[in-house]
């Protein structure tokens, strides 16, 4: 009789997540190009894949862009929408980050696509190859090697996802999607093979060891409030009678590793190896895009998880952008190699995101916005003019390879003159404006103390930017020194779209500063 009464019993209603599709459609662009573009590693022929992937790279970013306009300027509503079961959160702040993120990702992917200034291009799939074998000169002289184009996509995906996630699990699933890809990119150069190959074994090494942090911190958090989406977890920290243990302590392991991801000391050791390292142009893919993804989530966790509890945990992040300013500015100070001094500026940045990151008012989330905008071009050219930069062994990064550059090539000093300004923090570049907004907003919130100290390290961190200005217009360049290489289309066009989009967020930031304030997170 029971048995009868069981298989008569109603299955329960299966719940079927309601998906907004024009919402999340970028994404699905990003994602669809990446799996066609490793069938067309599978099934094209050698010679046909660079332009495939090239093209197919191209217009499934400018597609995902026109998708994202025609969504943000029409059916988009104020506050924003949850969908995927409340997984993905597609609001303001997340429309601005996708946005800067896809066209940041055109002046990547047209970097690495460049086949004139490295003959060949700058990465190769077989890593294991010696340099200057005949296996080598082969592979040189054939077309490029096209596993890198799919990789960029699953990593920009991972990116856009990362940002505007509204639970701790699908994070943490963003956060390996985009990982997991520059870790091989990062041992994919054409030249300094083991140095490269170092590079990707350290960041993978360190990432994995973040990545354990982030998933415990989400064990304890979702112990703490039965849940891992954001806003229940902020429900829970505001009105709960449990112990504050497993919540602060989730907190601090979850925040390790965001900031590993954005490279904030103490929390940036793999940064100086990885972008010395790796390809130049995957380290420009890097320090911009992984740049805007990891404070994206920073501003997202924060703000929505934690904001009820910023007394408790302000302080210690006070402490952590204060030596963040101070090892990128101070190390900065002492390094010989161009690609090194900019890692060690980035870690000085991420100290002066993290001020406006803190803020926790609305002129702090889009003065942060802004700032990711404006770091993200800057250093995007600028590591495609340090591509530029060549001796007999190839990239000369050392510094005094850049003694008397202007004298050799006045155009390529003055575009790299004018992003060190920028990275500087000199009145009308966008480097400007970001560090003004951000330090106003933290002025704004009462934090004094912070921007005096920011200020400080921001002079500190001018010194080394100055230096190599000298370096280029004030010494004799040596008789045997490196060659200015001719960029091509891809790195050409790159450099240009860094350094106008610098001088125009300098000159006129209104529209991209009211695009960055237009709202706040959903959850």
């Amino acid at each position: 009789m029971l048995d009868i009464l069981l298989t008569q019993a109603p299955e329960p209603p299966i719940m079927v997540p309601t998906v907004d599709y024009q919402a999340v459609l970028p994404v699905l662009i990003v994602f669809g190009a990446a799996c066609v573009s490793v069938l067309v590693e599978a099934f094209a022929s050698k010679r046909s894949r660079f332009g495939i992937q090239v093209g197919l790279s191209l217009a499934s970013i400018v597609a995902a862009g026109v998708s994202l306009v025609v969504y943000a300027t029409g059916s988009a509503p104020a506050g924003g929408v949850t969908t995927f079961s409340g997984a993905i959160s597609i609001d303001r702040p997340a429309l601005f980050l996708w946005g800067t993120l896809l066209a940041l990702a055109v002046g990547a992917v047209l970097l690495i696509s460049d086949r004139v200034v490295e003959p060949g291009g700058a990465l190769v799939a077989q890593a294991g190859i010696r340099p200057g074998t005949v296996q080598d000169r082969a592979q040189t002289a054939t077309v490029m090697q096209t596993e890198v184009f799919p990789l960029t996509l699953f990593a920009l995906g991972g990116m856009m996802a990362f940002t505007a996630a509204n639970d701790l699990l699908t994070m943490f699933i963003a956060l390996e999607v985009l990982s997991l890809p520059l870790y091989l990119m990062c041992g994919l150069a054409r030249r300094r093979r083991l140095l490269s190959q170092e590079a990707a074994v350290k960041y993978f090494l360190l990432g994995a060891f973040s990545s354990a942090f982030f998933l415990y911190g989400l064990a304890l958090l979702y112990g703490y409030a039965n849940s891992v989406k954001l806003g229940d977890i902020a429900a829970a920290a505001a009105g709960s009678d449990r112990s504050d243990t497993l919540l602060f302590a989730g907190l601090g392991l979850l925040v390790v590793g965001l900031l590993f991801k954005g490279s904030v000391g103490p929390f940036h050791t793999w940064t100086p190896d990885v972008y010395q390292g790796a390809p130049t142009p995957v380290t420009a893919f890097m320090a911009a895009c992984t740049k805007v993804a990891a404070f994206g989530g920073i501003l997202r966790v924060l703000s929505v998880a934690f904001s009820s509890t910023s007394w408790e945990w302000r302080g210690v992040l006070w402490g952590v952008a204060i030596i963040s300013m101070v090892i990128g500015a101070v190390l900065g100070l002492t390094q010989t190699d161009v690609k090194r001094m900019v890692a060690y500026s980035s870690i000085a940045h991420a100290g002066f995101l993290l001020v406006g990151a803190i803020a926790m008012t609305k002129d702090g989330l889009s003065s942060t916005l802004f700032y990711l905008l404006a770091y993200g071009f800057t250093t995007l050219a600028a590591f495609g003019v340090i591509s530029l930069v060549r001796d007999s062994s190839g990239e000369a990064t050392h510094l005094s390879a850049w003694a008397g550059l202007a004298k050799r090539s006045p155009l390529v000093a003055g575009v790299f003159t004018f992003l060190l300004l920028a990275l500087a923090g000199i009145p009308l570049t966008s480097g400007f404006v970001g560090k003004f907004v951000v330090f106003s907003a933290a002025l704004s919130d009462g934090m004094a103390p912070l921007v005096v100290v920011a200020l400080v390290f921001s002079a500190v961190a001018a010194f080394f930017y100055l230096r190599v200005i000298v370096l280029m217009y004030f010494s004799e360049p040596a008789a045997d020194g490196p060659s200015v290489s001719v960029p091509g289309f891809g790195t050409g066009t790159a450099i240009f779209l860094g350094t106008a989009v610098t001088l125009v967020l300098g000159l006129v930031p209104a529209f991209a500063l009211s695009w960055a304030g237009a709202g706040g997170f959903a959850f």
